[in-house]
């Protein structure tokens, strides 16, 4: 049944399953003993490469020793293609392979969850599987996801995003598929290994935390066993995302944004998202840009958005913002929650609307440089009249959108979507 068909009815809310975790440092030196206990004997491992550390050199050296051997794929893209799945799919199964590693972020975790969903499949093609539960095999092989970025929590959900290559050059796809049998087998979450992401890459990672904190905390399915989880990752992201960003070598700052970006996704997991995602869906469904930038830049508009509707969540996260709200009301306090957002953004460098990205804007841009015609031909954002209403209809498409708190039509979410291709932030606080 699909999230919306839900929605309708009667309110049934399901609490999908989390992995077993280990979280701290040193935790992904223990990969070797762990896999042994999973019964691994020759494993994928895929990953982005991580070129520039020796992070996965040292994981798979590390299962190795173990016992463990090991066949590296090292070409998964950021916003993960169905072509980087299925080149997975084929390598596992030309060298026999039994289980999976992922290493990196949520794209390498993405990629691995739908490899592991079209192996259990015969190799049939990821994108069969769009959509909610669409797996009808619910063994596939066993995955230990390892984190070195604090954003997605993909390592704990049930949801994986792919960018389906396969579609209209002119209208090109990225979607979410939610599915119980994805979940990972078990999540290393290292605060150590953060130490060699990028400075940019790190803020950005931190507002997809944000808007996995916020988004449950004020959907529409109001699940309450997601809203103390959502609230605490939204302190602990005020509290910490500026050390992380700013001195990558600070512990607590890399532990906090650890333990954020993890409560934070079991609070989505369960509790929904909104149009923060679907417009970062749709955005880098057309220009491959980053899933945490495009949420950064759609956070405080969709904020904005939300509020005339959800002034008393606002109000609270406001306060889980570190804002004293003593004295206002919820609206004051909604607004000092929205202002916080954009101090926030601005503290830690990041674009503020998407026609500010530019190929030199952010150390992983891929803009201009994607799979498709339609990347070939659009190098930059434009911001114009088609831009904004061919990413309105992917926003009105996305899995994400039924759970936002406020409805959304063309007519209410186009003026969101240009406001985040052209507008000033300035303007959402006057």
């Amino acid at each position: 049944m699909q999230v919306d068909e839900l929605l309708k009815p009667f309110p049934i809310k399901e609490f999908h399953p989390f992995p077993r975790a280990l979280l701290g440092p040193g935790s992904h030196e223990l990969i070797g003993p762990e896999a042994l206990k999973l019964g691994f004997k020759k494993t994928l491992i895929m990953t982005s490469g991580l070129r520039g550390t020796d992070i996965v050199h040292k994981i798979s050296e590390s299962m190795k020793w173990h016992g463990v051997e090991t066949v590296i794929y090292d070409q998964v893209e950021s916003n993960p293609k169905d072509y980087n799945v299925m080149d997975a799919v084929k390598l596992y199964q030309e060298n026999s392979c039994d289980s999976f590693v992922s290493i990196g972020g949520g794209s390498s975790h993405d990629a691995c969850k739908g490899a592991r969903v079209s192996v259990a499949h015969d190799g049939r093609n990821v994108n069969e599987f769009e959509g909610f539960n669409q797996s009808e095999n619910p063994k596939n092989p066993p995955h230990i996801a390892v984190s070195t970025t604090a954003g997605t929590g993909s390592e704990t959900s049930w949801a994986y995003v792919i960018t389906d290559t396969t579609t209209d050059p002119n209208n090109p796809h990225k979607y979410v598929a939610f599915d119980d049998a994805s979940v990972t087998t078990l999540a290393i979450d290292d605060p150590v290994l953060y130490y060699d992401c990028p400075i940019d890459f790190t803020a950005q990672c931190g507002f997809d935390v944000l808007a996995h904190a916020s988004e449950p905390y004020v959907s529409r399915l109001n699940f309450q066993p997601s809203l103390g989880n959502a609230l605490r990752a939204i302190e602990l992201t005020n509290e910490h995302l500026r050390e992380a960003v700013w001195n990558g070598q600070d512990l607590p700052g890399r532990e906090g944004m650890m333990y954020a970006q993890y409560i934070a996704a079991q609070a989505f997991n369960s509790g929904g998202l909104g149009i923060i995602h679907s417009i970062s869906h749709a955005v880098s469904a057309f220009y491959d840009t980053h899933h945490g930038l495009n949420n950064a830049i759609a956070l405080p508009r969709v904020w904005a958005f939300n509020m005339p509707v959800a002034y008393k969540r606002f109000a609270k996260i406001a306060e889980a913002m570190g804002v004293d709200t003593t004295h206002m009301t919820d609206v004051q306090a909604a607004e000092a929650a929205l202002a916080a957002s954009i101090r926030l953004l601005r503290d830690v460098g990041i674009p503020e609307k998407f026609t500010d990205v530019t190929q030199d804007s952010y150390s992983k841009n891929r803009l201009g440089q994607g799979p498709t015609k339609f990347y070939e031909n659009e190098k930059t954002i434009t911001g114009n009249d088609a831009d904004v209403d061919r990413i309105t209809n992917h926003v009105l498409g996305d899995a994400c959108t039924p759970g936002n708190p406020k409805e959304c039509t063309f007519t209410t979410v186009r003026p969101v979507v240009d406001h985040c291709l052209n507008g000033d932030l300035d303007d959402l606080l006057s």
